[in-house]
């Protein structure tokens, strides 16, 4: 066991690159949650994102091409919980466990020809001078570009929710939804482009991770990612900079976790390689006494003819 060869400016800035899909996947289920709509088909939306990224990626060799695409598969695989919640009014806790299950299967169907490919490299953003910064430089100016969309994406999130008119809109449906019909706000509409949003942010999450984190195709790649970003919008209390703050947790133990296998802890791989869900677990336990700040509406079904 050599702890010595852990390098700390190395293991902060691998920390963030993998909280990003995290953070990625977190903010958009906040968006959708903040509207009254729990969708547990993030995993789903993920996966298929990962694959519909690569797979354009690779074919058309432009990663921009390729997390465009998996916004638009999240999103896509998206219309199908609205569908089933908004249109049909299922139960949207059923709902979003049959899309995930939907897009673990239909993941691995399109990904069968791309095992074992390398997608193109992004690359990273290298600002003269700030870059070169010791410590600094590597830690936060030394990324690939999706990065820091994540980091802007939360600012912007936080901003719409707190100071804006359509911020206040969305959280008013959250809230009461039957009010808010009552004051003429199309509540479904709203829902559905939470929806989507959700959707096309959990498939850029997954395509980060098949294009940047491991820029390979493996079947079920997203692991269990899908399931800590609800987890973390839990413990972030619906707030997107506490989102941040708990992605880049999670990525923390998660890279330590890595980190440890590699000095040779004398841990056995299987009980660091669970670190993560059981923290995941412990956080939901600890927090599920609180609800008082869920927004007051989340999971309930809308009938427009309340």
């Amino acid at each position: 066991m050599d702890l010595g060869e852990i390098n700390p400016v190395l293991l902060v800035a691998s920390l963030m690159v993998a909280a990003t899909p995290l953070l990625l996947a977190a903010i958009g289920e906040l968006v959708v949650e903040k509207a009254g709509v729990l969708n547990l088909g993030v995993e789903g939306m993920m996966i298929v994102g990962a694959i519909s990224g690569f797979a354009i990626s690779v074919e058309t060799g432009s990663p921009w091409l390729g997390f465009v695409a998996a916004a638009i598969g999240g999103a896509v695989l998206s219309l199908l919980f609205v569908l089933l919640t908004q249109v049909a009014l299922a139960n949207q806790v059923a709902s979003g466990l049959a899309l995930t299950l939907f897009g673990l299967g239909f993941s691995a169907l399109l990904g069968q020809s791309y095992v074992g490919i390398k997608p193109p490299s992004m690359g990273d953003i290298h600002i003269p001078l700030i870059s070169d910064i010791p410590v600094i430089g590597p830690i936060l100016f030394q990324h690939d570009p999706i990065l820091y969309v994540g980091i802007a994406l939360t600012a912007a999130v936080w901003a719409v929710l707190k100071y804006t008119r359509v911020g206040l809109i969305l959280r008013a449906v959250g809230e009461n939804h039957d009010a808010a019909h009552a004051l003429g706000y199309k509540v479904i509409k709203i829902r559905i482009m939470a929806i989507l949003f959700g959707g096309a942010c959990a498939g850029l999450g997954g395509a980060y991770i098949s294009l940047i984190r491991v820029p390979q195709w493996t079947e079920g790649m997203t692991a269990g990612v899908g399931w800590i970003a609800l987890a973390l919008v839990v413990f972030a209390s619906w707030k997107p900079w506490r989102a941040l703050l708990g992605a880049y947790l999670f990525g923390g133990i998660t890279v330590l976790q890595l980190n440890l296998q590699a000095a040779g802890v004398a841990i056995p791989v299987e009980y660091l390689a669970m670190s993560p869900y059981i923290i995941t677990i412990l956080v939901l336990v600890i927090l599920s006494a609180d609800k008082s700040s869920a927004p007051a509406s989340l999971g309930r079904t809308f009938h427009a003819s309340h």
